[in-house]
């Protein structure tokens, strides 16, 4: 297993170098949060309190419990992602930057692996805002798959870090014409290039503006349009949660979805907010699973399904 201290995003000051720490990231309390409380208002089945949060098999585990568990089996791959998004979540980078690293190892030919990697490698280096190891990870997931958003994007901020400020601003431009609208970096994608084109007297309004309109009509999401949205009340309640808690919650309601699922796969939208969970929880992996699943139990709806995921950008649709 690598072990090396070149692992994950920029700190504060690395909006003046052009990079923003939030990047294209996928992971992150802050999308474990989001997830939670959608997830909470989805699984109410209507009453006025919440489903309860058990895991399909039990509840969620612990840090120590998902080290144990990867350990116990080097080639894991997602034993070891999962554990790689547990250290994230507390805040070590280089810790998860080499939980991804093994990851690799049972799935060298992953691209969102990779791309996971290298960002991790840029969260953990203080100093270097694109360490040669992130850099080289980005590369490799880009060589695998060309549509890696996260690849995509932190090799325009490589452009823009080297002096090329419109290439990168072009590449992030492209990215974001590829972008599903409403996908959970889509925002941030735009308001880098906005910052861009601002601090380096670059137009940027007419360009965003089309490359959105050029984006395809995304399908309708049926079942993600019928997932309400979180409460002033539940987003209150949520925040008081301690953020080591937080994963917890969120991992809890998606795996009782899931279980649910499992009892009664013939449920097309139940499967949609099972994909859109995963997403937002940075695990596209998952989420092409959950789509494989649906469709098997789910034939007829094949079509619509495919449909939905492609909007949710789920890879490999």
């Amino acid at each position: 297993m690598e072990d090396q201290k070149t692992d994950s995003p920029p700190a504060a000051d690395a909006k003046e170098k052009g990079v923003s720490r939030g990047g294209l990231a996928l992971l992150g309390v802050g999308a474990a949060l989001l997830a939670g409380v959608v997830g909470w208002n989805a699984l109410k089945d209507g009453g006025e309190e919440p489903a309860p949060v058990v895991a399909a098999e039990g509840a969620p585990l612990t840090l120590e419990q998902l080290r144990e568990r990867a350990e116990a089996d080097p080639l894991n791959s997602e034993a070891w992602t999962e554990l790689g998004f547990a250290l994230s979540d507390t805040g070590d980078f280089a810790g998860a930057a080499r939980a991804y690293r093994q990851a690799i190892e049972g799935d060298k030919d992953n691209a969102a692996l990779w791309s996971a990697l290298g960002e991790m490698r840029i969260y953990a280096e203080e100093s270097n805002p694109m360490p040669p190891g992130a850099l080289m990870a980005f590369q490799k997931a880009f060589e695998l798959d060309p549509t890696d958003y996260r690849a995509r994007y932190f090799l325009a901020v490589q452009k823009d870090l080297t002096g090329d400020h419109e290439g990168a601003i072009a590449d992030w431009l492209a990215l974001l014409e590829d972008t599903p609208a409403g996908a959970p970096w889509d925002e941030n994608l735009q308001r880098t290039i906005e910052q861009s084109g601002k601090k380096y007297g670059i137009e940027t309004a007419s360009r965003i503006a089309k490359a959105t309109s050029a984006r395809p009509e995304a399908p309708q999401l049926t079942a993600g349009n019928a997932i309400p949205g979180p409460s002033q009340q539940d987003l209150e309640g949520a925040s008081a949660i301690p953020p080591g808690e937080q994963r917890d919650m969120a991992v809890g309601m998606v795996e009782s979805l899931e279980g649910k699922l499992r009892a009664n796969p013939k449920n097309p939208d139940g499967w949609v907010m099972l994909m859109r969970s995963r997403m937002t929880l940075g695990e596209p992996d998952k989420a092409r699973k959950a789509l494989a699943d649906a469709v098997k139990a789910n034939p007829a709806n094949a079509d619509r399904l495919k449909d939905e995921a492609a909007a949710l950008g789920v890879p490999g649709t």
